[in-house]
């Protein structure tokens, strides 16, 4: 009885394993896979892999056991049948017609969703009361929409892993949480970027077939029905296995590999999805090393001139009152330009920019998301665990920004974005730290000559920036303006006729030269402008264009390009050394030489006492780059240490992005640099939680 009634499961099971063996085998030979693997690696890896797959099976099959559970024809029997179908009538029209029900106070959709599930459970069980004649027809026709639903998704799950490891070069993550939130903006990336009817016709058809096989190879489960002994026999086995693969899921997940797509493709991705969905804010001092609180701040602080978090700025030179301009430009990697070795020329206007600027040539984004990129120019602090401080509404108003500097010396604070604001919590964000936003809402049908779902294209958005200047230039006050592009962005798709790239040819090379084309006309138009000369450019890429590589935190995967450009008062110079996204500002401010108590955590890096270094992280991989190290803390309590080795190239030293980062030992480490990487995110993470870092604290 036992193996007969568990066929569906074995069935299904199988056909998961199968799927989630070639995804695996796909991964392995894709491109964005750059690490080598030995042949022991790949068995443990594989060996690892199905382990996952059959124990998150395990989980994902409840729905298909309570099936089965419920699976009766007594309940029919008179008066049983009446009752049961006379009280689902009831919860059905409490549901609909009580104001304040449960389900009601719950808000959102679950009001809509409880009333769907109850009002289609009530019909079919009406149909299978009242028409016992064709009551083994229609189970066999929810037996095979059920098995059709579990197929289904494993054929879509695997496909959807697909293309997000090609795009990130990782299962899922906080980015796929973010993917389920934003909804429209996804679902239109998609239809934008990739053949939606061939693909989702094949995994119909796929799904159909499939089904149609599970289904006439196990309908025969269905004649003869488990008795209650049976039943709870079954029911008692199936919960000590989801039981049992509850508790080793979190083990596994905690299997760690110096080969970082080694790790990746060993893993399931729903588990880490269900991680991400539950983590959106890692708490510091539950998840990493800590040291005493105070020794942290005093060790962190000390690289101030003033070892305080409120420190007085004073220039011995008159504020310069400049209109600036901070376009902080989507994934724009380093590279991408000819500095540093790419030979596609797509960056011929930003490359020229460049020799026209002082240069950072060594400069390290904090992540790889665009509210990373914004929280470093905007906040000036390092990176912490979870998701970026923009995507937590409770806590990200009120803060310290550059923002409020350029407030308190009477600017106009602008944020200006091609899209919509409301992605990413952006307008919640800044619009909660006092800055006006320009989004796609301000645009009228006739300012548009190209969108797609991120958002205008940038030649618009540089144009009605334009505008906004003009006007805020004829108030009289000076402007600040940050500029955030999106054509960078797949689908990589842009006007016809600007470059020499198809606009259809969704290609990444396209979205970065038409990127830099629209830069250009930016540039060429503010030119003819009034304000021009007495106007600071501050351009910076927010994230690389891919995080993917063969260890946690690979260097060259934050490597990005930043310049401070203004004719007439900036000197042409390149800045050699380490600096992080979050010194960018500070920096400015240094050549504005503005006076102002300051509580980033970046430093000037054009000043004497400036120390290089970098932060660099994932969601939970918190890098700390000093001395030709990379110290790396983690959840939980994890330390690593990387020396540094610099590829050979025959690019100058400073446009070298490639590095070779070994491991070392426990021994080897160097503990000074670990207690500076524990007190850089553990004081941070504390200011934060204690609200030290907002404006009127």
């Amino acid at each position: 009885m036992f193996s007969k009634k568990i066929k569906p499961f074995l069935y299904l099971g199988i056909f998961y394993l199968i799927i989630s063996l070639l995804l695996r085998i796909v991964f392995f030979f894709h491109p964005i896979t750059t690490a080598d693997f030995g042949f022991f690696e790949i068995i443990k890896v594989i060996a690892g892999g199905i382990i996952n797959d059959i124990l998150v099976f395990t989980i994902a099959s409840s729905f298909l056991a309570l099936y089965f559970l419920f699976l009766s024809d007594s309940k029919y029997n008179k008066p049983y049948g009446y009752i049961i179908f006379g009280l689902m009538l009831l919860l059905f029209f409490y549901i609909l017609l009580i104001p304040n029900n449960i389900f009601k106070q719950y808000g959102g959709s679950v009001t809509d969703i409880a009333l769907s599930f109850v009002g289609l459970k009530a019909f079919l069980f009406g149909l299978m009361l009242f028409l016992p004649a064709y009551r083994k027809k229609i189970r066999s026709v929810l037996y095979f929409v059920t098995l059709f639903i579990y197929v289904l998704v494993i054929v879509f799950n695997a496909v959807s892993e697909y293309f997000f490891y090609n795009e990130f070069g990782l299962r899922y993550n906080f980015i796929a949480v973010d993917y389920l939130i934003y909804t429209n903006e996804v679902i239109g990336n998609i239809i934008e970027s990739y053949p939606v009817i061939p693909l989702f016709s094949a995994i119909l058809i796929i799904s159909i077939a499939i089904t149609w096989y599970i289904y006439k190879k196990t309908k025969s489960e269905l004649e003869e029905l488990p008795d209650i002994k049976q039943k709870f026999l079954l029911l008692g086995t199936f919960v000590l296995m989801v039981a049992l693969s509850i508790l080793i899921i979190p083990s596994m997940m905690k299997i760690k590999s110096q080969n970082v797509f080694a790790e990746e493709i060993q893993a399931n991705g729903l588990p880490k999805f269900y991680w991400a969905f539950t983590h959106n804010e890692l708490d510091y001092f539950q998840f990493y090393s800590t040291i005493d609180q105070k020794k942290a701040e005093d060790l962190f602080l000390s690289q101030y001139p003033q070892p305080t978090l409120k420190r007085n700025i004073i220039s011995d030179q008159p504020e310069l009152k400049k209109n600036v301009v901070l376009i902080s430009i989507e994934s724009l990697s380093a590279d991408f330009m000819t500095h540093y070795g790419n030979t596609q020329n797509i960056t011929p206007f930003l490359d020229s920019l460049a020799d026209r600027s002082l240069m950072f040539t060594n400069l390290y984004a904090t992540g790889n998301r665009t509210v990373r990129g914004l929280e470093a120019l905007t906040l000036c602090i390092p990176p912490t665990a979870g998701e970026s401080i923009i995507k937590r509404e409770i806590s990200n108003k009120n803060k310290f920004t550059t923002g409020s500097v350029f407030k308190s010396k009477g600017y106009d604070v602008k944020y200006l974005y091609g899209g919509y604001s409301y992605f990413d919590n952006m307008k919640d964000f800044f619009g909660g730290n006092g800055y006006d936003i320009i989004d796609r809402n301000n645009f009228t049908p006739q300012e548009i000559t190209f969108a797609n779902v991120w958002g205008v294209a940038d030649e618009d958005m540089a144009k009605k920036a334009i505008q906004v200047m003009n006007a805020e230039a004829r108030s009289g006050k000076p402007f600040f303006n940050h500029w955030m592009t999106v054509s960078n962005h797949r689908p990589f798709t842009y006007p016809d006729g600007r470059i020499d790239i198809p606009g259809n040819a969704k290609s990444r090379e396209g979205g970065v030269k038409y990127t830099d084309y629209a830069i250009r006309k930016f540039f060429e138009m503010a030119k003819k402008q009034d304000w021009y000369k007495n106007t600071v450019f501050v351009i910076a890429a927010d994230h690389c264009a891919s995080s993917a590589g063969d260890t946690e935190l690979p260097m060259d995967k934050y490597r990005i390009p930043a310049m401070i450009f203004s004719e007439g008062f900036i000197q042409p110079q390149k800045f050699n050394k380490l600096m992080s996204q979050i010194d960018i500002m500070p920096t400015l401010f240094g050549l504005l030489n503005f006076n102002y108590q300051s509580k980033f955590l970046g430093q000037d890096a054009l000043k004497e006492n400036f120390q290089p270094k970098a932060y660099i992280a994932t969601y939970q991989d918190l890098g700390f780059v000093k001395d030709d190290r990379l110290t790396i803390i983690s959840p939980v309590r994890n330390v690593k240490q990387y020396t540094l080795q610099q590829n050979k190239s025959s690019l100058a030293p400073e446009f070298n992005i490639y590095y070779t980062e070994v491991l070392l030992k426990d021994k080897q480490r160097d503990q000074n640099l670990v207690e500076q990487t524990v007190s850089a995110f553990q004081s941070t993470s504390y200011w934060l939680k204690t609200n030290q870092l907002n404006l009127s604290h």
